[in-house]
């Protein structure tokens, strides 16, 4: 009898590794089903081919299901989030010639947020045209951090700069052609940017929010109802590929599997940066341990409380307006029930609790969880701010507007 064959559409970005591995080591044939995957060209045709149906399952950016929930979409089929592909991986990358003017400015190449947001907006006031960014898609995390970082650092993302929408592996290219001044992307491009077009690495994902959420894979909201099954099969995959990626010792593998030209088509020394955290940022080599989490601190868990911040920061770039309704259909996206029901056959500790609060905790700390417990990451803003999902509303009218 055969298995079940899901089709997954992905972008080739490190973050699509999980269902790469559940595909290529068998994972998901042990999980009771076959996994064909389709590398697409942009977010538009992920969220859109997703929406009628070409794919099962997709590997989708984070606050993509909750905006075609709000009805945000040209396609608003209702959608869902049942698992995340891991932690960080995003950067913002600036051209040499920007980053020559942020050096100058005092940035000091540390990767750090803080000071490169001082010194970059040092050179938005002393410019005389406005700094071009480009974003991966408009309900992105990319855009919702790389805004979050220049509001917090001084500038107004809407005024003092422009902010364009590029497919990831077109980023690089179009800062090295001049048609941008930076942009914020998903490895490898930014590494390629580096490597290729003497880019420079101006900050990280992992210093504006630590062990933050960028992808999950999605689905449907019909489709996942009618093969609750597979849902569950699904998560499991995709957690134990997780277990296996993040594994140092399983580094190299990972990278060269990636680095395979059905995947990212890149060397497998680019790739295999934000696996080791060895980030090249061009002025400098910086160490950064958890700048990709695929598994570790409940990477894989779809917080609740992560989908209302993404939702707050669709209420504060005026994306959608803000109601306790509204609040609820964006925490209802991310599906914690779905994710303990499918890892209770493993016999693995997963978090107790749907939310938490971001911003409060400097270190590694322990959070209540169902069989055993669970350690957390770090999760502070750059900025010191606190998001307390029980107050969204307040943190909104909290956050600066430059």
């Amino acid at each position: 009898m055969s298995l079940p064959h899901l089709t997954a559409g992905f972008l080739p970005l490190l973050d699509s590794a999980l269902l790469v591995l559940a595909h290529e080591l068998g994972i998901a044939e042990e999980e009771g089903f076959t996994l064909g995957l389709t590398r697409e060209s942009s977010w538009a045709n992920i969220r859109d081919r997703t929406a009628l149906g070409h794919f099962d399952i997709a590997l989708v950016l984070a606050p993509m299901p909750i905006a075609a929930n709000l009805g945000l979409t040209p396609i608003a089929t209702p959608m869902i989030a049942p698992v995340m592909t891991g932690l960080g991986n995003n950067a913002i990358t600036v051209s040499a010639d920007l980053w020559a003017r942020m050096a100058d400015a005092g940035a000091p190449g540390d990767l750090a947020a803080g000071p490169a947001g001082q010194a970059l907006a040092q050179v938005v006031r002393s410019t005389t045209r406005k700094l071009r960014f480009g974003v991966v898609h408009q309900t992105s995390s990319h855009n919702y951090e790389l805004r979050y970082w220049l509001a917090a650092s001084g500038i107004d993302p809407d005024h003092d700069v422009e902010i364009v929408v590029l497919p990831p592996p077109l980023l690089p290219e179009a800062l090295g052609a001049g048609g941008l001044d930076g942009y914020c992307v998903g490895e490898p491009w930014n590494s390629v940017g580096v490597a290729s077009f003497g880019a420079r690495v101006a900050t990280t994902k992992s210093s504006i929010w630590q062990w933050s959420p960028d992808k999950a894979v999605g689905m449907r909201s019909d489709w996942a109802e009618q093969n609750p099954d597979l849902v569950a099969a699904t998560i499991r995959a995709v957690y134990r590929a997780g277990q296996w990626c993040q594994d140092s010792a399983n580094h190299l593998r990972a990278a060269e599997i990636m680095a395979a030209p059905a995947n990212l088509n890149q060397p497998v020394e680019i790739v295999a940066r934000a696996l080791t955290g060895h980030i090249d940022g061009g002025a400098r080599q910086v160490s950064i341990p958890d700048f990709y989490v695929p598994h570790a601190g409940a990477a894989n868990f779809p917080w609740k409380s992560h989908g209302l911040w993404y939702y707050s920061q669709m209420v504060r770039w005026g994306e959608v307006g803000f109601s306790a309704a509204n609040a609820a259909i964006a925490a209802a996206t991310f599906r914690p029930d779905l994710y303990r029901a499918a890892l209770a056959p493993l016999r693995v500790a997963v978090p107790a609790q749907d939310l938490r609060v971001d911003g409060d905790q400097a270190d590694k700390h322990a959070v209540p969880a169902i069989g055993g417990t669970i350690e957390l990451g770090p999760n502070r803003f750059f900025d010191g701010q606190i998001f307390d999902p029980d107050a969204v509303e307040a943190y909104v009218q909290s956050q600066a507007t430059v």
